[in-house]
């Protein structure tokens, strides 16, 4: 059966969207792609919003096209129906769980979840930041969505 993974942000046009794409990449590699379904969503996000400029041209730089991505806003259906929910901040995990009160045993951070440790980190909005934040944003996803995609 396939499993269901689900990034979780503000807006979905960067964060929770580089992971998506990120997250399909590392599947891809791996030969895993049909194991695993990758989506993301924003608990704030206007619906059809492409992602931001610098999210695209950094994914660009990664080989990863993310010009066709349209913002979702995260839905109480979306996340009963994702096996895993990977949110940006530990208040997106707090909102997830709000939402959906039984979603509360598959909802982590993502930071927290990668390294098995209950750990403060959240992945910083890049939003209005230079193209450079966007590119240690990108790193860092990759690097978390590596160690946690192991756990899978």
């Amino acid at each position: 059966m396939v499993q269901k993974i689900l990034f979780v942000c503000t807006g979905n046009t960067c964060r929770s969207s580089m992971a998506e794409v990120i997250a399909r990449q590392v599947l891809e590699s791996q030969g895993r792609e049909k194991e695993i379904e990758i989506s993301s969503a924003g608990l704030a996000a206007w619906a059809g919003t492409p992602a931001s400029k610098e999210a695209v041209a950094v994914m660009q730089e990664m080989g990863l096209d993310l010009s066709k991505h349209r913002a979702k806003l995260l839905t109480p259906e979306m996340v009963k129906q994702a096996d895993l929910i990977l949110t940006m901040t530990r208040t997106h995990q707090v909102q997830v769980r709000k939402m959906v009160p039984e979603a509360a045993k598959k909802t982590f951070p993502l930071a927290a979840y990668a390294k098995s440790k209950d750990e403060d980190e959240d992945i910083i909005d890049p939003l209005g930041y230079s193209i450079n934040v966007y590119r240690k944003c990108a790193a860092v996803l990759k690097d978390l969505i590596e160690q946690a995609l192991k756990k899978r």
